[in-house]
């Protein structure tokens, strides 16, 4: 960890510090980290601080008080936790997203899931969608940003993960828009029709569970991750129930995890669905599945 009564400039409690997490689990990260948690630390005293204000001023004493700051977060970073919670806040569909341990961190993959579902949508004059698992409401605020003429519900059985929602909610001028349920699944909507229902539910199987990286494992919410011994418990109540909410005609869009391909088709075909699709992301793994209620 950063020594906090050896170097006291800007550029040697840098170097210190990237050597710290370089002996990490993520050493590619490690500068990268690094400068984002001084800029945090720094950003206390010097609000416009940036990574050129680190160079400028690299030579300069970086203080008792930001090195005590600084201290703290590198602490939380050689830990396991992920850098998104430590900054409270990440990037999602080129869009600022309020992030803590209630909710999942989006990643990228789930932007293939908001795309199919844009594509669905337009041939709809105003789709009513419902985002179930809402987590973070990064689906439900991208599709409101997307889709001025939606209808959107967005469910969550955490209460927790459904305030930070409706936080990103504002902060994207989409709180308007967004029908917030606090909910397990479908049950408080399910005597509405729907044109589209979309969720990325859990799907980790309980086996891989000591596999994960520590930072997935030990800090993100179990409750959005981890859906029985074969990852597939969610789908198996989901998919039914979703048959029944959705207008005739009506379309069900699902992110899904490595391998669970096959399943997913069958359980779809098996309720009913028609127009099962898969869409890859970018390693050639099928991570979206769309299907459509005759």
């Amino acid at each position: 960890m950063p020594s906090s009564t050896g170097p006291t400039t800007i550029r040697a409690r840098l170097e210190e510090a990237v050597r710290a997490l370089t002996a990490g689990p993520h050493p590619e990260s490690a500068r990268r980290d690094t400068e984002t948690l001084l800029l945090m630390a720094l950003q206390r005293v010097v609000p416009n601080a940036s990574r050129a204000w680190l160079l400028a001023h690299e030579d300069e004493s970086a203080g008792a008080s930001v090195a005590a700051a600084f201290n703290g977060l590198i602490e939380r970073r050689a830990a396991g936790e992920p850098i998104q919670y430590i900054r409270g806040e990440t990037e999602f569909w080129g869009l600022s997203f309020r992030v803590n341990r209630d909710v999942l961190i989006p990643r990228p993959e789930t932007e293939h899931l908001v795309e199919r579902t844009i594509y669905l949508a337009q041939e709809i004059r105003q789709p009513r969608i419902v985002d179930v698992g809402t987590g973070s409401g990064a689906i439900a605020v991208a599709l409101a940003c997307e889709l001025p003429n939606a209808q959107i519900a967005a469910t969550d059985v955490s209460p927790g993960a459904l305030a930070v929602a409706r936080e990103n909610a504002e902060r994207n001028s989409v709180a308007g828009r967004i029908r917030f349920v606090e909910s397990d699944l479908l049950l408080p909507v399910a005597n509405e029709q729907f044109d589209i229902i979309v969720s990325n539910p859990p799907y980790v199987p309980e086996c891989d569970r000591a596999s994960l990286p520590v930072e997935v494992r030990d800090f993100e919410p179990a409750l959005a991750l981890f859906a029985g011994e074969d990852g597939l418990m969610i789908y198996r109540r989901l998919i039914p129930a979703a048959f029944d909410a959705l207008a005739p005609g009506g379309h069900l869009v699902l992110e899904m995890g490595f391998g669970q391909s096959a399943v997913v088709q069958a359980l779809l075909s098996q309720a009913g669905f028609t127009g099962i699709e898969f869409t890859a992301d970018l390693q050639g793994i099928p991570r979206v599945a769309s299907a459509r209620r005759r």
